[in-house]
């Protein structure tokens, strides 16, 4: 039951059922990554009459971000080259790190030294300031 009301109220969990229900209709799989996000397009290819070209998404396999989505899916999501991973060799540059989640908002998010966060008290001042005293 619980699995129902989340499916029928929450998208950040993977498909509603108006999402499973549209692609079930109108998708055709293209590929799914090593996440396991599955990625679809219009069946056959076919361009939208209101957008001029092909409709294509994604299925997050459970929580829904959007910087769990590799390299190649996001520009072949984007429309900027027309093959998807799958149809060509797609090899990740040397310079692409793996996929690392957002952690913003957490406990492991990213506080330079400067922050109150960081060590729970700010940093003495160094040497190189001298407050400034009105009238000297």
């Amino acid at each position: 039951m619980k699995q129902f009301l989340l499916k029928f109220f929450t998208w950040w969990n993977g498909q509603t059922f108006g999402t499973q229900l549209w692609t079930s209709r109108f998708g055709e799989l293209v590929g799914e990554d090593e996440q396991g996000n599955r990625y679809y397009r219009t069946k056959g290819g076919e361009v939208d009459p209101t957008l001029h070209f092909e409709r294509r998404w994604v299925v997050y396999n459970g929580y829904a971000e959007a910087s769990r989505i590799p390299a190649g899916w996001h520009g072949w999501l984007h429309h900027t080259v027309d093959v998807p991973p799958t149809e060509q060799n797609y090899q990740a540059r040397e310079w692409e790190k793996p996929h690392l989640p957002n952690l913003t908002g957490t406990a492991q998010a990213y506080r330079p030294s400067g922050s109150t966060l960081a060590s729970g008290r700010r940093p003495k001042a160094t040497g190189d300031y001298h407050a400034w005293t009105p009238g000297s």
